[in-house]
């Protein structure tokens, strides 16, 4: 190739870069970018034509904006409500004993009640393997036993805070428990 001083140039095997400061036979001497002075072979080097490399810059650059101005546009999705689902999403467990055995025939209160915190404490315990935020426990108004157990077994874990659910979608009948996912 070529070369004079002058020319603007890069090596073939390294990421060096510069300006063709003398030539000495098959020798060229190149400043780099840095401003350091290396010896370099002929063989070593290309020449970087820069009139080339701008309009190639240019056409890339007016090529890309027209591709971008043709490509159509996705109309922008609402995302407000789906924030307010993903905020309000809990995983509900209705503790109602109708909703946890076919029959109540033969089980006393106690029973009733064990199976109420037995499965409670099981389904609390799915959601913190499965880093579920939120459950929201549905216990009923009556006379706030099984309310009280609830309480009593949720202060037992370190990380879960619990609080009256939501009056407008619950009533008065159930606990909303969070779960902090990455507990001090």
């Amino acid at each position: 190739m070529n070369f004079k001083v002058g020319d603007k140039v890069e090596t073939i095997d390294d990421v060096i870069s510069g300006i063709i400061q003398s030539i000495n036979g098959n020798e060229i001497l190149v400043e780099t970018s840095e401003g350091f002075p290396i010896m370099f072979e002929a063989s070593e080097l290309v020449k970087i034509n820069t009139d080339e490399i701008a309009r190639d810059l240019s056409y890339q650059k007016i090529h890309s904006a027209i591709k971008e101005k043709e490509a159509p546009k996705r109309p922008k999705r609402i995302l407000e409500k789906s924030r307010k689902e993903r905020s309000e999403r809990a995983l509900e467990v209705d503790l109602h004993i109708h909703q946890l055995t076919k029959s109540d025939k033969g089980m006393s209160n106690y029973d009733m009640l064990e199976l109420q915190i037995d499965t409670a404490k099981r389904q609390l315990d799915f959601a913190i393997r499965k880093r579920i935020p939120k459950v929201v426990f549905i216990h009923g108004v009556g006379a706030g036993v099984l309310k009280e157990e609830l309480a009593y077994l949720f202060r037992r874990y370190d990380n879960v805070k619990y609080y009256d659910a939501n009056y407008q979608k619950y009533g008065l009948g159930a606990t909303e428990v969070y779960i902090y996912q990455n507990p001090k």
